[in-house]
C-alpha cells in the first residue's frame, strides 16, 4: 500500500475533501495586520481581458477516460513542451490543460493554476468536479487544471492491464511474512516497472517532478501570465515548491496545502505517513469513545485474523489483508469518512464479511464495478520512482519493522516493506534524495499545515516554509481534521481568499482553530 497523499491516491482523495461541506471554524492566534504581496501580483492586462490566451487554441472539452465532458463553460487545449528540457529543440510532448474563465472579466487578475496531488492525479479530470469549492477565486481567476506529463491525457501510463492489476491485489501480500511471499512482492515491483517501460520507455526517464514543474513554466508562457497563480494540494506542494526553486522570480500568488515534508527521503515519508495515519485513527478512536490504544490493538488483531484467513464478500471476492489495510486508510483522509469507517469496521468484526472495507479499498485503488482500474497508481509509481534516488533493500525494510511496528502495528508493517517494494527492480534511476524547496527571491508563499492531517502530517509544512526560505515561506496552521484545509476551514478559506483576491498575506505562524 502507498498511501495517495504524498505523496491520493492523493489526488482524488485531495479533491473529494474539497468537495465536502466547510466545517465552520474561527481564528485565533497573531492578528498582525495584512501584508501587501506587492509585486506579486498576477495582473496580466489592464483591462482584465483575455486576449493575451489567443495563442493558445482552446477547444471544447471532450470526455476524459472513464468520465463525462464538463460543460460548456470549460475548455480545453494542450501545450508543447520538451520531452527533455535539456534538449529544447528535441522530441515534444503534449500537456493537457482545461480552463473555466473568470466570471467578472473588468476585475480579472489572470489565470491560477491547479495541481491536487497524486503524483498521478488529472487536474483536467478533478477540477470541473472541485470548481464549486473555488467559486470565489473564479471570480477573478480563470481557473487552470491540468495533466503532468506521465498522467491521463499528457503521455499518462498504463503499466498493466486490469486482469493483472487484480491479480495484483489478490494474491501479492504486502506484508510477506515467508521467503516465498517475499519473493512475490519484489517480484511484483519489478514487473510492474518493466510493464512501465514497456508501454512508455521513452517518458519514463522524463516524468520526475522537476520535469513537471518546468513544464508549468511553459503553461505560465502560454498563459501569457507574468507570475505564476498556483494551489498546490498535497504532492502539489512538492511540484510547487520545486517550481519556486527553479523560477523563484516567477512566483505569484502561491498556497500550498496539506504538504509534503521536502526534507524526507523515501523511508523519511513512509515514517511520517505512519505517524500521521496512526495519529488519525487515534483521533478516530478517540472520537467514537475507545481507547486509542485498545483500539489500535483491536484493529491490528483483525488484520492478522483477515491474514491468515480473508474475509467473503458478496462479490465473490475476498477481503484480503492488504485490501484491509487500504480499506481503513481511505476513509481517515477527512472526518467526514469516520462513520463510514465505523461501520465498516463492525461489519468485518461482527459479521465476518469484507464488503465494505472491499468497497473502500477498490475505491482508493480506482477500481469501478465492472472490474476497470483507473491509472493514477501507475502514473503515481512513476513519478515517484523518478523521483526517488533511494531503492531500499527487502533487508533494509525488515531492519525497519520494529520501529515502524512501534509506531503504528496498523500501518507500520505496510509502509515499512512499501519502501522496498514501491521501486523495486525500477528501470530507471531517481533524481535525488530529497527535493530542493528553496526559493531566495520569491515572494511570499502561503504555507497551511493541518494539525490532524495523515497522508502529509503538519509537521511537514513547519519545513516547507523554513526550506522556502526567510521572507518566502509563510506558516498557517489549521488546528482540526483532514488531508486538506481549503474548503474545510471558514478560517482557512478566508485567509486564502483575501491573499489570492487582494494580495493580503496572513502573518507568518497564525493559527486557525
Amino acid at each position: 500500500m502507498r498511501a495517495r497523499g504524498r505523496t491520493r491516491g492523493g489526488a482524488v482523495q485531495a479533491g473529494a475533501v474539497l468537495l465536502t461541506a466547510a466545517v465552520l471554524a474561527g481564528c485565533d492566534g497573531a492578528q498582525a495586520p495584512p501584508q501587501s504581496s506587492g509585486d506579486s501580483s498576477p495582473r496580466t492586462s489592464r483591462d482584465g481581458s483575455a486576449s493575451h490566451l489567443a495563442s493558445t487554441d482552446w477547444k471544447r472539452c471532450d470526455a476524459p477516460e472513464g468520465g463525462t465532458a464538463p460543460g460548456p463553460g470549460w475548455r480545453c487545449a494542450t501545450v508543447d513542451v520538451p520531452l527533455d528540457h535539456a534538449k529544447p529543440d528535441g522530441e515534444r510532448i503534449g500537456i493537457a490543460l482545461i480552463r473555466k474563465p473568470a466570471t467578472k472579466k473588468s476585475e480579472r487578475l489572470g489565470s491560477m493554476l491547479f495541481n491536487f496531488g497524486g503524483p498521478g492525479g488529472s487536474g483536467v479530470g478533478i477540477l470541473p468536479r472541485a470548481a464549486a469549492s473555488y467559486e470565489e477565486l473564479n471570480t477573478r481567476y480563470d481557473l487552470v487544471g491540468f495533466d503532468p506529463r506521465g498522467v491521463a491525457a499528457s503521455s499518462g501510463f498504463r503499466c498493466r492491464g486490469d486482469e493483472e492489476q487484480e491479480k495484483a491485489h489478490r494474491e501479492v501480500d504486502m506484508t510477506p511474512d515467508t521467503a516465498a511471499e517475499e519473493a512475490a512482492f519484489l517480484a511484483d515491483g519489478t514487473d510492474f516497472g518493466a510493464g512501465c517501460e514497456r508501454h512508455s520507455g521513452a517518458v519514463l526517464p522524463h516524468v520526475g517532478t522537476a520535469n513537471a514543474a518546468r513544464d508549468m513554466e511553459e503553461i505560465r508562457r502560454a498563459l501569457g501570465d507574468r507570475k505564476l497563480s498556483y494551489f498546490g494540494i498535497s504532492y502539489g506542494t512538492e511540484l510547487g515548491g520545486t517550481y519556486a526553486h527553479l523560477f523563484p522570480k516567477s512566483v505569484g500568488r502561491v498556497v500550498l496545502d496539506a504538504v509534503v515534508d521536502p526534507t524526507a527521503d523515501s523511508v523519511g515519508h513512509a515514517r511520517n505517513q505512519t505517524t500521521g495515519f496512526q495519529r488519525a485513527l487515534e483521533n478516530y478512536l478517540k472520537d467514537r469513545g475507545q481507547d486509542p490504544a485498545a483500539g489500535t490493538r483491536r484493529i491490528a488483531d483483525l488484520l492478522e485474523r483477515i491474514d491468515e484467513d480473508p474475509l467473503p464478500t458478496a462479490s465473490g471476492r475476498e477481503l484480503n489483508e492488504s485490501l484491509a489495510v487500504t480499506g481503513i486508510v481511505a476513509p481517515l483522509y477527512s472526518k467526514s469518512g469516520w462513520p463510514t469507517l465505523t461501520a465498516a469496521l463492525d461489519e468485518a468484526e461482527r459479521t465476518g464479511r469484507g464488503d465494505r472495507l472491499l468497497a473502500l479499498a477498490d475505491s482508493y485503488n480506482g477500481r469501478d464495478e465492472d472490474g476497470h482500474y483507473d491509472t493514477q497508481s501507475h502514473s503515481q509509481r512513476a513519478i515517484s520512482c523518478a523521483d526517488a534516488r533511494a531503492r531500499p533493500t527487502a533487508a533494509e525494510a525488515r531492519a525497519l519493522l520494529p520501529e515502524f511496528r512501534e509506531l503504528s502495528p496498523v500501518f507500520g508493517p505496510f509502509l515499512a516493506w512499501d519502501t522496498a517494494g514501491w521501486c523495486a527492480g525500477w528501470p530507471v534511476e531517481g533524481e535525488h534524495d530529497t527535493p530542493e524547496a528553496s526559493a531566495p527571491g520569491a515572494a511570499p508563499i502561503l504555507v497551511i499545515g493541518t494539525t490532524g492531517d495523515p497522508a502529509t502530517p503538519y509537521e511537514g509544512a513547519r519545513r516547507m516554509a523554513d526550506e522556502l526560505g526567510e521572507g518566502v515561506g509563510v506558516m498557517l496552521t489549521n488546528k482540526g481534521e483532514g488531508h486538506g484545509s481549503y474548503g474545510e476551514s471558514a478560517c482557512v478559506t478566508s485567509l486564502v481568499d483575501a491573499y489570492f483576491l487582494k494580495g493580503e498575506v496572513p502573518a507568518d505562524g497564525r493559527t486557525c482553530s
